[in-house]
């Protein structure tokens, strides 16, 4: 199920949200969409260091050598991980519209991370809901939202490294990004 435009309004009205930072999260995180246009499966990006932590015995494999952004490529990780342990391997990827790891499962009020990626792979829609629960669940999230602080913003949802990280694959750091489609937003 797609949101609508009106329908993130609406919600971001409701929740008290800025709807220019809304759409701007969504834009930057995964440029808007929940899936992925070719294949039609939810978009993830499996991390390896995740997995190590949440299942350090399993053995090595395709899922260790994940280091790329091609959906094909991540889920192939991601099923040779699952191989070995499904809910670590939930756990360790990060789904949908808005680019949730799936370690926030409890945090967001699901009985299990499968009843998380289950819901998120029920629509767009569903994962913006979640998306609002995971904003407000983090005082300083959602505060930093309010007062446009993108560094912040950037710090928790993608770690204090983030700018470290953008240099290393020359990419924007997140917060310019972010505070670009924020402005993109504000006129629409």
């Amino acid at each position: 199920m797609k949101y609508t435009l009106e329908q993130a309004k609406e919600l971001a009205a409701n929740n008290n949200i800025s709807y220019p930072m809304l759409m701007a999260f969504i834009e930057v995180e995964t440029g808007g969409r929940g899936f992925d246009a070719k294949t039609g499966k939810i978009l993830i990006q499996f991390e390896p260091a995740w997995f190590r932590k949440k299942a350090p015995y399993a053995p090595s494999g395709v899922w260790s050598v994940n280091k790329v952004d091609v959906q094909a490529k991540e889920w192939q990780a991601f099923n040779d991980a699952f191989a070995k342990d499904p809910n670590a391997a939930m756990e360790a990827t990060s789904w949908g519209l808005p680019q949730i790891m799936g370690f926030h499962w409890k945090r967001l009020g699901y009985a299990s991370v499968g009843a998380m990626v289950d819901d998120f792979k029920k629509g767009e829609y569903f994962q913006l809901l979640a998306l609002i629960r995971f904003i407000k669940s983090d005082p300083r999230l959602f505060s930093a939202m309010k007062r446009l602080d993108f560094h912040t913003i950037a710090s928790i949802y993608n770690g204090s490294g983030y700018k470290d990280l953008a240099a290393k694959y020359g990419r924007e750091p997140y917060n310019i990004s972010l505070e670009k489609a924020y402005k993109k937003w504000l006129n629409k």
